[in-house]
């Protein structure tokens, strides 16, 4: 008969031995990275030549779907446009939107109908009409009845006439040499399929014209936490699962697609909040269920700058959706795991994410509940606490460092001393408390996802500020 002075040890351990290995692995994703970084620096230098690709570069068509960004969509197109790129195309997709966008675009862009012949190779809501500036030949616009982000990409790669497809969020504003970055996997090498960049944070940066004048940090400590979040979860963690050929996730704020491949797996689902990582789980699945030959990268220094939430009700909701689309790519790409020809994606990848991303939100809330309980009630000594303690926050703070290590040694981003001073103090704020509260907020989309709440856009609150800097 086992005692409650059992069940108790035996939880201790279990929690303790969790966060030993998810911390643990997080630090094994860091070093990847550093490996990764430093044998992809020396080609970045040679990068910066002028025109190292000039008449090589493959065309794009950038995909941009919209669904009320009446105050960030023509800052966002403005910046596109003016990117350094031979040959590309920008296709809006207005998903219906209920506020002025298609309206700021009209008359910001000088649109105007135009009769296009629309190849609907992967089935959509109905298409009201199709714009074509009178200013850039480059850019057109596609309105449309409303069917979500997913219906919506699948709109734009039926329109898209290059053959690979840049996915692109509608306030997100590019660096100018964004395109000629994120292009060059498909130049070297012909399996790879699809290439994600970086995010990173905004808000507080100055734009002007469409473009990054001068990055800033935010005055919003919501904002400032995430830029801690970014940094961690593209400086290391997609790096480090690039580097072993284990990348799932590619974000649908920024990443490159071969066109045909995406239409061969059937495009964007449109079953799902979480598009862009079911996208990716697909392609992993189909492509190695046929043994067909592929890579998929991602690239630390092709950057797109986005806005984040400032408000909790807004952050909170992100998550949530978050860890929805989570769960249903997941369940829907269960093949993947432990599949014959599996490789890193379907072997370490997929359980990972289970163990650790799915199931963590549980574990974690439930881990930091018990031993806070069980040292309250004197029946946790103050050692294991502190044992505890280390595992689940210490281990976290030092894989947030080496990040930020890791960001300055290479891209350098923040220049400022007190820049870095505040990322590092930030670093240290975010462990305690907004960590725990983003587990919840997991949680809570788990929960959601279980009893099935109805699927959107997820709207956010815009600030004029990103527009005006």
């Amino acid at each position: 008969m086992i005692s409650w002075h059992d069940i108790i040890i035996i939880s201790q351990w279990f929690f303790l031995i969790y966060f030993l290995a998810i911390n643990s692995c997080y630090l094994m994703l860091n070093i990847f990275s550093t490996l990764y970084v430093r044998s992809y620096m020396p080609g970045k230098t040679l990068e910066e030549l002028p025109q190292i690709y000039s008449g090589l570069e493959l065309p794009i068509s950038i995909l941009v779907p919209a669904y009320n960004e009446e105050k960030s969509i023509a800052s966002s197109i403005q910046s596109m446009l003016q990117l350094n790129y031979p040959l590309f195309e920008i296709i809006v997709i207005n998903d219906e939107s209920t506020d002025g966008t298609l309206r700021e675009l009209i008359e910001k862009f000088s649109l105007v109908p135009f009769p296009e012949a629309y190849r609907a190779h992967l089935k959509t809501a109905a298409i009201l009409g199709i714009y074509c500036s009178t200013r850039h030949p480059n850019l057109r616009v596609i309105d449309k009845r409303n069917g979500g982000k997913a219906d919506a990409l699948n709109a734009g790669i039926n329109a898209a006439r290059y053959p690979l497809f840049c996915a692109v969020d509608a306030d997100s504003v590019l660096q100018r040499t964004s395109l000629q970055r994120i292009v060059r996997p498909f130049l070297e090498d012909h399996r790879v399929v699809a290439a994600g960049g970086t995010i990173r944070v905004g808000n507080g940066c100055k734009i002007s014209g469409g473009f990054l004048q001068e990055i800033r940090l935010p005055s919003n400590p919501l904002a400032l936490l995430q830029v801690v979040e970014y940094l961690r979860a593209f400086l290391f963690g997609r790096l480090g699962w690039s580097y072993i050929g284990g990348l799932l996730i590619i974000s649908g704020a920024f990443g490159l697609f071969r066109k045909e491949t995406v239409i061969a797996v059937g495009g964007y689902h449109i079953d799902t909040v979480g598009e862009d990582m079911e996208l990716v789980l697909r392609i992993h699945r189909v492509l190695r269920k046929n043994k067909k030959a592929y890579r998929m990268v991602f690239l630390p220094d092709p950057v797109a700058w986005t806005e984040v939430p400032e408000d909790f009700r807004s952050l909170m909701n992100q998550r949530a959706r978050w860890q929805r689309g989570l769960s249903e790519s997941l369940i829907g790409n269960i093949g993947l795991l432990f599949s014959r020809n599996g490789g890193a994606p379907g072997w370490i990848a997929f359980p990972f994410m289970i163990l650790f991303e799915w199931l963590g939100p549980v574990i974690e809330v439930s881990g930091y509940i018990l031993m806070i309980t069980l040292y309250w009630l004197g029946l946790l000594s103050v050692t294991a606490f502190l044992v505890f303690i280390f595992a689940a926050i210490g281990l976290s703070l030092l894989a947030s460092f080496s990040s930020l290590l890791l960001e300055e040694v290479s891209f350098h981003m923040y220049k400022r001393p007190r820049h870095l001073a505040l990322i590092m103090v930030t670093v240290i704020i975010e462990n305690f408390g907004f960590r725990q509260l983003n587990s919840i907020w997991r949680l809570y989309g788990l929960i959601q996802w279980m009893v099935y709440r109805k699927r959107n856009w997820g709207a956010m609150k815009r600030k004029e500020h990103w527009e005006k800097g």
